[in-house]
């Protein structure tokens, strides 16, 4: 099930994980990103919490952790390589995996004609 954010973050809920990243317009927005930092696995967020950092030639920018959880796994590929936030950044460019703390939430989440009409 794919959501999204109106802070531009997508997550793609397979049970009761998350695989999370930035969307298409918001890497458009940021320009070349030059820099990822990515949360710790283990790290536990909130709902709206400040789980990564991303960096352009542009600006920095947060991501939130889109729903509660506690990290399961991260992209270290995009620590190494940021630009494959650019070029892919709803597939290879994901950022970090969250076990839901409660995947029924996501119904709150925008679906992607929401958010096409959000950023339309």
């Amino acid at each position: 099930m794919l959501k999204f954010t109106e802070d531009h973050e997508w997550l793609n809920i397979e049970g009761d994980t998350a695989t999370i990243g930035i969307t298409t317009h918001a890497a458009e927005q940021l320009g070349d990103l030059v820099f990822v930092e990515l949360p710790e696995v283990g790290a536990s967020f909130e709902k709206g919490g400040e789980a990564a950092t991303v960096e352009s030639v542009k600006a920095a920018s947060e991501v939130y952790a889109p729903l509660g959880g506690d990290v399961v796994e991260v992209n270290e590929k995009i620590v190494d390589d940021p630009s494959l936030v650019n070029s892919d950044p709803m597939g290879s460019g994901w950022m970090f995996k969250l076990k839901l703390s409660d995947a029924s939430a996501a119904d709150g989440l925008l679906d992607k004609d929401a958010y096409d009409k959000l950023i339309g």
